[in-house]
């Protein structure tokens, strides 16, 4: 918000010498005497659309220098009435989306902008055009209320609608554009077509001109999500839109319209025909706040001087009245921001002088809450991945639908967002595993070959959303720091996804399984019980090219539901145990096994075999080939035996050793090599 200094000047009764006010508030050492010629930009923050104007500011200014707050803008003359006019009808169809619209004939002259107008105008960035544009925009930047002028004789009908855009509707917009318009946008129109976007920019077709005779003035209120979604869709933003979807003030369309008729008399600019024509069908009362005086002083630490509170509250326009314990406040409608009694409190805080608050910690009443047991959860997490290699990810939360919809059952389980930024976050992840084979795409795009990542996150469906994990690893691993480089394989994300049920108490074993976007035959769920808690396996070829990567790279990725697993975590007594002071055994055994079963079923069935000792079972060897009948492989296994209390005896061992193959053979019909 761009202003020369001498506009607030308006609004505020000065009565001290420049110099004193210069002195007051910082600027002694300065010349004086250009101040109020110098333009200032403020920043204002989106939940202050009051502030976007001459009169806003103001009331600021006056309330931090504890100066009276006096506009001297009036009117002008007769106040021009409210009423029915003979020359224009106006009609609200939609009033939700529209609901008040001020509108006033004028008849007008040809009479240029004087200078004090213009140079304000300038000063705030805003280009001199003609005696009505520039009213209008004058209007605009002192009140903060946007207006628009029609030229009257090219409205059909002598009528103004306020209604949604009819599908397929265009406009050619002031700036010579014509643009495509949907039923979800709020138009101006006449009796046959749209003449304005509404809240944000006029149409080109009713453009006052030099040969306009009469125009129609128009202030109105509308509701700021539809403002901002329509100009967001049309990608046009204007200083009325980014008034409007802010939040302006319901009652002042008004108020403005009385403004810039006076203007525009007072400058011979033209004159009001009829009364002004006020569609108003819901009329917006203000709302009424408690703030206790000891709530102020408990969120600000210091009690504030009930004095001071008063005239505080009086200097921003709130209208404090006491009320035993506080005060009751009417805010009126231009203050958009204040719906609670904290957002008083702010107001007192600000201007009472943050500065003057002293540091102090706030009194607790009752115990913190404790802490959510997913943030432990999830730390832990972190560190078993860090651990094994890989390096953290965040990816957005936001997706495309087309990166999607692979990972998904079907569209039906897909959220898309009702109003997104661009089309590249128009769906809510299904899953974490396409943002993460996009960041594998980035980083092989990039240079980088060797790519290990993993992120936790939260991933949505229809019914509600879950916490996740996911892994992705391509390119060559080293396993140890003194042996070489090996090409990544589904083993480096299984050993990752145990080390993780290991560390959450969860036991994990893995399925064979069909999933779309991974290769059939090197994918595995992951279950725990019944309950499948996610898949392991490699990226299909087709999904890693479309994503940017080459498409010979091998990504092996999981995904867990870490909800599921804490649900599946099995409690555990003792967390350490001291080291084992006897040694361990350990005994290969060497089998031959249908090529269709499965390593798990197999481990199933040695650790039910009832071996007491049997601490461990590895697979160091499989295969297939010479001296291997058709259709079956070659396991070579490792088993660890280990007591905690006594070194075991060969024969203890044999006996083990032996019921766990009688196991094997009872129920796979192996063969010891």
């Amino acid at each position: 918000m761009r202003l020369v200094l001498s506009w607030l000047r308006d609004f505020v009764d000065v009565k001290a010498s420049a110099e004193e006010i210069a002195g007051k508030i910082g600027l002694r050492g300065f010349e004086v005497a250009s101040v109020e010629n110098d333009v200032v930009d403020f920043e204002v923050t989106a939940n202050r659309p009051d502030c976007l104007s001459v009169i806003g500011l103001a009331r600021e200014v006056a309330t931090a220098f504890q100066l009276p707050f006096a506009p001297k803008p009036s009117t002008g003359g007769a106040s021009v009435t409210t009423g029915a006019s003979d020359r224009i009808k106006v009609a609200i169809d939609d009033a939700e989306l529209g609901p008040r619209y001020v509108g006033a004939v004028a008849d007008i002259t040809s009479a240029a902008s004087p200078s004090w107008m213009t140079d304000r105008l300038q000063a705030a960035g805003v280009r001199p055009i003609s005696a009505i544009v520039d009213i209008t925009n004058y209007v605009l930047i002192e009140r903060g209320h946007p207006m628009h002028a029609f030229d009257l004789a090219r409205l059909a009908g002598a009528e103004i609608k306020v209604r949604r855009a009819r599908k397929g509707e265009v406009i050619t917009t002031l700036d010579a554009v014509e643009r495509k318009l949907d039923e979800e946008m709020l138009v101006i129109a006449d009796r046959d077509r749209a003449q304005a976007v509404a809240g944000v920019m006029g149409g080109l077709h009713s453009e006052v001109s030099a040969s306009t005779g009469a125009i129609v003035f128009e202030a109105a209120y509308f509701k700021p999500a539809s403002v901002r979604r329509t100009s967001k869709r049309l990608g046009l933003k204007t200083e009325a839109s980014a008034r409007f979807e802010r939040g302006c003030d319901i009652n002042g369309p008004l108020a403005a319209m009385q403004r810039a008729i006076a203007l525009m008399e007072a400058i011979g600019a033209g004159k009001a025909s009829g009364p002004i024509v006020d569609v108003y069908p819901s009329p917006r009362q203000s709302i009424t706040l408690h703030l206790r005086r000891d709530r102020l002083a408990a969120v600000l630490g210091v009690p504030v001087p009930d004095a001071d509170v008063a005239r505080i509250l009086r200097g921003l326009d709130l209208a404090p009245s006491a009320a035993g314990d506080g005060w009751d406040v009417v805010v009126p409608t231009f203050r958009v921001d204040l719906l609670r009694e904290v957002d008083l409190i702010e107001e007192v805080g600000r201007h009472y002088g943050f500065e003057r608050l002293p540091t102090t910690f706030p009194v607790m009443k009752e115990p913190a809450a404790p802490p959510d047991a997913r943030i432990a959860r999830d730390s832990l997490v972190r560190r078993v991945m860090t651990a094994a290699g890989l390096s953290e990810a965040v990816t957005f939360g936001f997706i495309e639908a087309k990166a999607a919809a692979p990972f998904a059952p079907d569209a039906a389980t897909l959220v898309p967002l009702a109003n997104p930024l661009t089309a590249k976050f128009d769906t809510l992840r299904p899953m974490l595993l396409p943002g993460l084979v996009d960041a594998v795409a980035h980083n092989r795009r990039h240079g980088r070959k060797d790519v290990g990542l993993f992120e936790v996150g939260t991933r949505f469906a229809p019914d509600g959303e879950r916490r996740a994990v996911a892994i992705a690893v391509t390119g060559a691993v080293t396993e140890y720091w003194k042996g070489g480089a090996r090409e990544a394989d589904f083993f480096d994300v299984k050993g990752a996804v145990q080390a993780l049920g290991d560390a959450l108490g969860v036991p994990l074993r893995f399925d064979t399984a069909s999933v779309p976007y991974l290769v059939a035959g090197q994918t595995a769920a992951v279950v725990s019980g019944t309950t499948r808690l996610g898949v392991a396996g490699r990226v299909a070829p087709a999904i890693v090219d479309e994503r940017g990567a080459p498409k010979q790279d091998a990504v092996f990725v999981a995904e867990l539901d870490l909800d599921a697993m804490a649900a599946a975590a099995v409690p555990r007594g003792e967390r350490a145990r001291p080291l084992p002071r006897h040694p361990f055994v350990v005994r290969d055994l060497s089998i031959v096994v249908d090529a269709a079963l499965p390593a798990e079923i197999i481990r199933g069935t040695i650790s039910s075999a009832g071996a007491a000792a049997l601490q461990s079972v590895g697979i160091f060897d499989r295969y297939q080939g010479k001296g291997v009948p058709d259709g079956k492989i070659s396991l070579s296994l490792r088993l660890t035996f280990q007591e905690a209390d006594r070194t075991l005896t060969d024969a203890e061992v044999q006996a083990q050793f032996e019921s766990i193959l009688a196991a094997l053979v009872r129920a796979h019909g192996v063969v010891q090599r």
